[in-house]
């Protein structure tokens, strides 16, 4: 333990090598209090370099590493186990821009750099990165990277694997791949960067990434839309879209109760309607040209689905603070349950069209054993994803239903997979659904899965007790 400290020390200087509980505290518990862990050591290299060579100290040490970045993980994809064997290695000292490239669309971040500060970077030069999260603010690229981050555009712009360009990554030996090749078109063999997108730290270190960037958006229209049930939903954006085309950048879904909690723990917060129903969408149009009419598009499809029963309401913002306002109700669901109590979380996709049977099918099942449970139903319907998401009302029957999870899990999950979706749309499987995982994906699959694992990490360095 002393060689390996005394070798960590060598690489990124000793004040990045945090050995006492207080100052490690922050780096051994996941974002949603779920999972903490011990560690060995908590390290903050400032390079790829420095990457490298505690990779290949601990290597050498037959310990095995825990990537992190901004600790925003939903399945404690970047907490360490409990058993204290590992070295976490944390990026966030890494937070460089190494390059903008406005005439090819494209940056290049390291993996340490906040989503928000990859948004401005694209800015100052007059370009979007469309990644948006909740969490931008102190989310970080590697870690976007290592889950295949999603979010509120995947409608337009697609998840973070369709936004990257090339990766470079520390291997579990210590070797460094350069793989940031800034090319739209590489047609020489395998996609090695796929491997380590979505891969959650198993297979390697993400140390930056070249990034797409796209012409930034100039004109934007946000309406707030009461509807009356989710098929509704799925008619309203095919007609949007039908008019629209790939203007239509988000469309979010909303259930009644997931609002109510916003309304009750968002201080200031006020339904942006006399009556929200019980089901709203949030709906965003924007384009590149300053003089796009995205404001009068929409409310023209907006009145025509109202005059045909398909609205029964909504509320168009007219200016960027109305919008502002009524994202924040959609963004801070997560929070406002958070707030009111622990919950049984569902990130769940299933094709766009059988959303309103997997939600019928769900709280069918789910009502049937437990009348009482609230379901707060939101997410991103326009991509197929939603977050479904369960508790009691009652402190006190909450924590008797939370220790039903197995059950709840195996409820939900089933109709997902009889639906042809998946059991994690973004949040990756960290140690939240390892196990669960194999109940649905096929043994073939398991088999390539761990093949690759043993092809790149033999002897299971990297991150271990996550995804496989």
């Amino acid at each position: 333990m002393n060689e390996l400290l005394s070798a960590l020390a060598a690489a990124v200087g000793a004040p990045h090598v945090l050995t006492d509980p207080e100052s490690m505290a922050p780096h051994l518990t996941d974002w949603r209090g779920r999972y903490t862990g011990t560690a060995l050591a908590v390290v903050k290299p400032a390079g790829t370099a420095e990457v490298a060579a505690v990779v290949r100290a601990c290597a050498a040490a037959d310990v095995a590493m825990v990537p992190q970045g901004g600790n925003t993980g939903l399945c404690g994809g970047a907490t360490p186990l409990p058993d204290g064997q590992t070295v976490v290695i944390n990026l966030s000292r890494m937070s460089r821009i190494r390059a903008v490239d406005p005439a090819n669309n494209a940056l290049i971040a390291e993996a340490g750099c906040t989503l928000a500060a990859v948004q401005q970077e694209a800015a100052s030069v007059d370009r979007l990165f469309p990644l948006s999260l909740a969490s931008e603010g102190s989310c970080e690229i590697g870690g976007n990277l290592s889950t295949n981050a999603g979010g509120v555009h995947v409608l337009r712009y697609g998840n973070m694997r369709e936004l990257v360009l090339g990766v470079e990554v520390v291997l579990p030996d210590g070797r460094v791949w350069d793989g940031l090749r800034a090319l739209r078109k590489d047609n020489t063999g395998y996609d090695l960067k796929q491997l380590f997108i979505g891969a959650e730290g198993t297979l390697g270190i993400v140390t930056a990434a070249a990034l797409k960037l796209f012409p930034r958006m100039r004109s934007r229209a946000t309406a707030w839309v009461a509807i009356a049930d989710p098929a509704a939903a799925v008619t309203l954006l095919a007609r949007l879209r039908n008019a629209g085309g790939d203007r239509v950048t988000a469309f979010e879904i909303v259930g009644r109760p997931a609002l109510d909690l916003v309304l009750k723990h968002l201080p200031g917060a006020r339904s942006p309607l006399a009556d929200p129903g019980a089901w709203a969408v949030l709906v965003e149009l924007m384009d590149a040209s300053a003089d796009a009419p995205l404001g009068e598009m929409l409310e023209q499809a907006l009145a025509e689905a109202m005059d045909e029963g398909l609205v029964l309401d909504a509320a168009v913002a007219s200016s960027l603070a109305q919008a502002e306002t009524l994202w924040a109700l959609r963004e801070n669901v997560s929070e406002a349950q958070r707030l009111e109590g622990v919950s049984i979380k569902h990130d769940i996709s299933v094709p766009l069209s059988r959303i309103p049977e997997f939600l019928e099918r769900a709280d069918a099942a789910l009502l049937t054993v437990w009348p009482d449970a609230r379901i707060v139903a939101f997410g991103h319907i326009g991509d197929g994803n939603l977050h479904y998401n369960l508790s009691k009302p009652n402190a006190q029957e909450n924590t008797h239903f939370i220790a039903r999870t197995e059950e709840v899990n195996r409820l939900v999950h089933d109709v997902v997979d009889q639906l042809g979706g998946s059991i994690s749309a973004e949040h990756g499987l960290g140690q939240l659904k390892r196990v669960e995982v194999r109940r649905y994906k096929s043994e073939v699959e398991l088999e390539l899965m761990r093949a690759i694992k043993e092809c790149i990490d033999p002897r299971g360095l990297m991150n271990p007790g996550k995804v496989l």
